[in-house]
């Protein structure tokens, strides 16, 4: 029987024709490729697939939120990420102009770089937001998880699959040769975008509408740094005359290297027929929304895209499970993409590993679907609605009524008039510019994902409520389903996060001095159930110190309780002071949340 040269993640059967593997991943884009590193870090044999020759040929997501910083970080490969992004501080001031080179109109500071949002992005998390391009990041993923053990397969295309009680016989095609063959996995993962056939081969359910706008990008070349290197943005919105996106009224440019690539994303009628742009149609684009008529310009691409809205309420069907794009179209506002299918992929891949090692029922693997499709729903709904309220912008510049390019220029001239009508709406666009927080500083749309599952065990608290906007501002808590708080701990030499705590390999439980017999607790409990298992014990005399005393403020707990925190960071159990009978509470918790027989 021949073996691979890794010696275990593939295999060939008797059929020659037949490959196995544990885990086959349809697509290579954020969602698949992290999916495949999450699954190699855990030593789970997997196959990853693609039909394209290599990963993304355009810069498409960008935005990297503290949330999927946070995994990265995880992975041991933030490092990677950050040499290849632009850095926090360069993300900042979203321009709203009439031209690059021309006026403007107003900034707002976004993704947390504003002195007011800059400490609730700093305490919330060990990471900040950062831009890297998808053509950056998914090599990044790719790279990291072939050399953790995933084989990487280029140029094979997924084209049916059939599942039994014990797998899946998924039929694929080598696009080179025309060699059709199966991989035989137990599970399958579809990871292959918005137009996903997974997704449609399983009928998922999908709630919304495909192409509800047109876009165009435009990628060029050109150094514009004296135009844009005082006000350092990803983005730059140019309100213009005869300029349209998605029916808006206004062309993107987007920064995609410091300060010399750049993407346009310029609107079109979904339904007429597409525009064709050639090169010199393009830089005239480029040329207008610059204000720069004599600029020297390379294109190096067009494409075009449809801004979707709709998100799947079920995520799986049997051994089949839907991830990314698949299960959540929205259009790029608020730059929630990316991020999100990382995050389904994290809360994904440790349930496969658990069920794989006998460590969890199979029961363990719906909570992915329970989980997951209401973060799916609120980040399509987000985005959307993000997109929206640019119309508050363009009601009150006026130019929503305007007939003619003469009539908005004269609409857009009327802000800088001495007259009620120029003052009020310089009023409007004060309100209308703070609307657009929703979009560039919703810190709670980004970290705010809270868990109710069988994988979550309640103590019969509730979330508080919120004390400030929840979708712009996270707030912390330890109630079961919530994410672990961030706080700053370690020794008399070492600053560690309380995340680095809490590895992707094993359940964590975090106690006080006053707690220390939960640790013999959780090492029996761990030995009977077979599971790798950390108990953390934060007070002084201890490995890790509660340095600046951050972390008792935020447990909530008595420091003689205890908080189980699961592979990806969400607590999945506590206890408010230290139990009666410790070990027989923990073999209790780890029943129920994973899915176990008692």
């Amino acid at each position: 029987m021949p073996v691979f040269d890794d010696g275990q993640q593939m295999t060939a059967l008797p059929d020659s024709s037949v490959i196995e593997t544990d885990v086959l991943i349809v697509g290579s884009g954020p969602a698949g490729s992290s999916a495949a590193l999450f699954l190699s870090t855990l030593g789970i044999p997997n196959i990853m697939i693609t039909k394209y020759r290599w990963t993304a040929n355009t810069p498409r997501a960008h935005i990297t939120n503290q949330r999927a910083m946070e995994i990265f970080r995880d992975m041991d490969i933030d490092d990677q990420v950050l040499a290849d992004a632009t850095e926090h501080g360069l993300v900042g001031d979203t321009v709203f102009c009439t031209s690059i080179a021309g006026e403007e109109i107003g900034r707002i500071r976004t993704w947390g770089t504003g002195a007011d949002r800059e400490a609730d992005y700093q305490l919330a998390s060990p990471c900040l937001t950062v831009d890297i391009p998808q053509t950056y990041l998914e090599p990044i993923l790719v790279k990291n998880a072939t050399m953790r053990g995933t084989q990487t397969q280029f140029s094979t295309e997924y084209v049916s699959h059939v599942q039994d009680a014990d797998g899946v016989d998924v039929s694929v095609v080598d696009r080179l040769t025309g060699h059709a063959y199966t991989i035989r996995a137990k599970y399958l993962i579809g990871a292959d975008g918005a137009r996903s056939k997974v997704a449609a081969d399983i009928d998922l359910p999908l709630v919304g509408s495909m192409d509800i706008a047109g876009s165009m990008n435009i990628t060029f070349k050109a150094d514009i740094a004296e135009l844009v290197g005082h006000r350092p943005s990803v983005l730059y919105w140019v309100i213009q005359p005869g300029s349209n996106v998605g029916g808006i009224g206004a062309g993107l440019v987007r920064m995609v290297r410091p300060w010399n690539e750049w993407l346009i994303v310029w609107g079109f009628d979904i339904t007429q027929e597409p525009p064709v742009v050639d090169e010199a149609a393009a830089i005239q684009i480029v040329r207008n929304l610059l204000g720069m008529p004599e600029l020297d310009v390379e294109i190096t691409g067009t494409s075009l895209w449809g801004n979707n809205e709709v998100y799947a309420t079920h995520l799986q069907e049997g051994r089949v499970f839907c991830a990314g794009d698949a299960i959540h179209r929205h259009p790029p506002s608020n730059g929630l993409g990316s991020n999100t299918s990382i995050q389904d992929s994290y809360n994904l891949a440790w349930k496969i590993a658990a069920v794989l090692r006998g460590q969890a029922g199979s029961a363990l693997l719906d909570t992915y679907s329970t989980e997951r499709a209401p973060v799916a729903e609120r980040i399509v709904k987000r985005a959307n609605q993000s997109g929206r309220e640019f119309a508050d912008l363009f009601v009150a510049l006026g130019v929503t009524d305007a007939r003619t390019e003469q009539e908005m220029v004269e609409q857009i001239e009327e802000r800088k008039a001495n007259t009620p009508e120029g003052a009020a709406k310089r009023a409007a666009l004060v309100k209308a510019m703070a609307i657009k927080n929703y979009e560039f500083n919703a810190h709670g749309v980004e970290l705010g994902q809270f868990y109710t599952s069988s994988a979550i065990m309640s103590d019969g608290s509730t979330l508080p409520e919120p004390e400030r906007d929840p979708d712009l501002y996270y707030q912390v808590s330890t109630v079961p389903g919530s994410h672990l708080p961030h706080a700053w701990v370690g020794d008399h030499r070492h600053k560690i996060a309380m995340m680095d705590l809490a590895p992707y390999d094993r359940f964590t439980l975090v106690t006080g001095v006053a707690g220390s017999a939960w640790e013999p607790a959780l090492e029996a409990v761990g030995r009977e159930l077979g599971l790798p298992v950390r108990t953390v014990v934060i007070g002084p005399g201890q490995e890790v110190t509660d340095l600046y005393f951050d972390w008792s403020r935020l447990r909530e707990v008595e420091e003689s309780g205890a908080l189980l925190v699961r592979p990806d960071k969400h607590i999945c159990w506590r206890s408010t002071e230290l139990a009666d009978d410790p070990e027989g509470v923990l073999r209790e918790a780890f029943t129920a949340i994973l899915s176990r027989e008692a």
